[in-house]
């Protein structure tokens, strides 16, 4: 579940937090949170090191390290990465504790156990993420009217909702913010990207930024178990148009909100509204 705004607003606030803490140790309770290396590796790559940085690439939340280490996580549907008083005994459904120096813990929880994370070399970030074939990132300024029809250009019988979920294509957009840029756009999610005309691609372009630049203002969307690294549930549920709606009347036209699958996808959108 969480997308780009809600592991954005978890970077913002770990970067006032923890930036300059040393990790101390590392507990781990479900070993197979830890991918692609060995449990004792991935220990022995954190334990000792001060967080230098703190960043965000698409979905994935990026802790640096001194040691020119990073700790790469994927929250996935459930995962949450909170700072916690040292006092709180792990949970249930807690997966691994970052012992820092200080009153504070930072402990991933995973109720669907879906998330993971891995430790990387810092240097070796860029090959990482171009293995994955990630997208550009929709907020950057680089990313123009003209980028982003050139990209649409490739997939003109694509439609447009599913491919704004596709990290390839774009990075770090899911189900919330696809459906309410759409409607932002007044553009119907199953809507063929061919079809589209220069004047819809700019304002779903101008829609996919604002929403997503709205959802992080207010620290995310809680419509499932996200919360943020305080702890908090995110505010921007209610400011949704659309999404998990379906059968509800639009706030705008008042007619009755239509919901179907796109992509394996629930998806939500106004008859009214979207063309």
């Amino acid at each position: 579940m969480p997308e780009l705004p809600e592991v954005e607003t978890i970077c913002r606030q770990l970067m006032k937090r923890i930036l300059n803490k040393k990790i101390k140790s590392v507990g781990i309770f479900y070993p197979k949170v830890v991918k692609g290396v060995s449990r004792q590796f991935f220990m022995r790559g954190i334990e000792g090191a001060k967080i230098f940085n703190v960043s965000r690439r698409a979905k994935f939340l990026l802790v640096h390290l001194s040691n020119k280490n990073t700790i790469l996580f994927h929250l996935k549907m459930a995962g949450r990465l909170v700072l916690k008083n040292k006092k709180v005994k792990p949970e249930k459904f807690t997966e691994i504790v970052f012992e820092l120096f200080g009153n504070e813990n930072l402990v991933y929880d995973d109720l669907r156990r879906f998330g993971y994370m891995t430790i990387i070399k810092t240097a070796d970030l860029e090959k990482f993420f171009k293995d994955k074939e990630i997208g550009q990132e929709p907020l950057e300024v680089g990313f123009t009217f003209k980028i982003f029809k050139e990209l649409l250009v490739q997939k003109p019988r694509v439609k447009i909702k599913p491919l704004l979920m596709d990290q390839t294509f774009v990075a770090g957009v899911g189900n919330i913010y696809a459906q309410e840029a759409c409607f932002c756009a007044g553009i119907l999610p199953n809507r063929v990207v061919g079809t589209l005309k220069n004047a819809e691609i700019k304002k779903l372009l101008e829609c996919l930024k604002k929403v997503l630049r709205s959802a992080i203002k207010f620290g995310g969307t809680s419509s499932d178990a996200y919360v943020d690294a305080l702890g908090k549930r995110g505010k921007f549920v209610e400011h949704l148009k659309v999404y998990d709606r379906g059968g509800k009347k639009c706030f705008r036209c008042k007619n009755i909100l239509k919901k179907e699958k796109l992509g394996g996808r629930g998806t939500v959108w106004c008859s009214g509204c979207q063309g």
